[in-house]
């Protein structure tokens, strides 16, 4: 399409040069008309064919580029943050309690009563704890929205110039980041300013609730599974049963959290498993020192 186009006009270029060549050894009074006339038929037919082609070239463009709604890991952060502190924490202070019980010689009734135990309570502890720290934030949250709110309805003006600043900042035309900014507000001027302004978005709002029950089914899931060793190992190996466990688990739950949130897995495995192996040591030597229940 694009070699036809050139073509034409390459082809009225030079059928308007012959025509002006000839006529310019003629009397140029009869022709003049006819000359104008012709230049005129030529442009405006190649306007017509540029844009027909451009039409045709857009219409196949647009419907080239695909429809489709995207899925981003980041939308999954709420849950994943704590998802995965919950069977971490879960899985590293249960392990390393049993571990550490273990290792001050306990009957293995007693280590399987504390690691119950220890499961009930991390698992009520991480319900509270991500239930009140998540809350604290929806509370600031909350208060900057009322304060941007007041904001608006006092200096609305004021607000409009912040606004467009911050577009500015970000690389936009002052004329157009003020044209953005009056667009903004009009639609949503509280939504405009907590998104651009405070940073607050659908995705990073604060959900206690959320985290609270998801932090303390995880780390329930996570402390089941060292406790699950212990039942099922001898006596004599229960520590290292339960520590290699522990280590291939946790190795687990690093792949799987960085698959889901689209991260590096060597990383995030080798992370979680070198806490994990570095806190069960240490309960393990402060329970071989001091040979009690720690």
């Amino acid at each position: 399409m694009l070699i036809g186009t050139m073509a034409a006009r390459l082809l009225a270029f030079l059928s308007l040069f012959a025509v002006s060549a000839a006529c310019a050894q003629t009397a140029p009074t009869p022709r003049s008309a006819f000359l104008d006339g012709l230049q005129i038929s030529i442009a405006n037919s190649i306007g017509a064919q540029d844009k027909t082609v451009t039409q045709s070239e857009e219409d196949n463009f647009m419907s080239r580029v695909p429809v489709h709604s995207e899925k981003h890991n980041v939308d999954r952060i709420g849950w994943l943050r704590a998802a995965v502190l919950g069977a971490n924490d879960g899985i590293v202070s249960t392990a390393s309690l049993i571990v550490g019980v273990a290792a001050a010689a306990a009957k293995p009734t007693d280590i399987l009563i504390t690691g119950i135990a220890g499961l009930v309570a991390g698992a009520m502890s991480m319900a509270a704890g991500e239930y009140v720290s998540v809350s604290s934030q929806s509370d600031t949250e909350l208060a900057d929205l009322a304060r941007e709110t007041k904001e608006l309805a006092d200096t609305p003006e004021f607000e409009r110039e912040e606004l467009a600043q911050i577009y500015v900042k970000r690389g936009v035309d002052q004329e157009l980041a003020v044209k953005v900014a009056d667009q903004l507000m009009a639609f949503d001027a509280l939504g405009a300013h907590a998104r651009d302004e405070l940073g607050i978005s659908e995705i990073t709002t604060a959900r206690p609730i959320q985290a609270a029950l998801t932090s303390a089914a995880t780390f329930a899931v996570g402390a089941a599974m060292p406790l699950a060793m212990v039942v099922v190992s001898p006596t004599a190996v229960l520590i290292p049963v339960v520590s290699v466990a522990s280590l291939g688990f946790l190795a687990l739950l690093g792949a799987v959290g960085a698959k889901a949130g689209g991260a590096d897995m060597m990383r995030a495995t080798a992370r979680v498993t070198f806490w994990g192996a570095l806190a069960m040591t240490a309960t393990a030597i402060i329970g071989k020192l001091f040979g009690a229940v720690v």
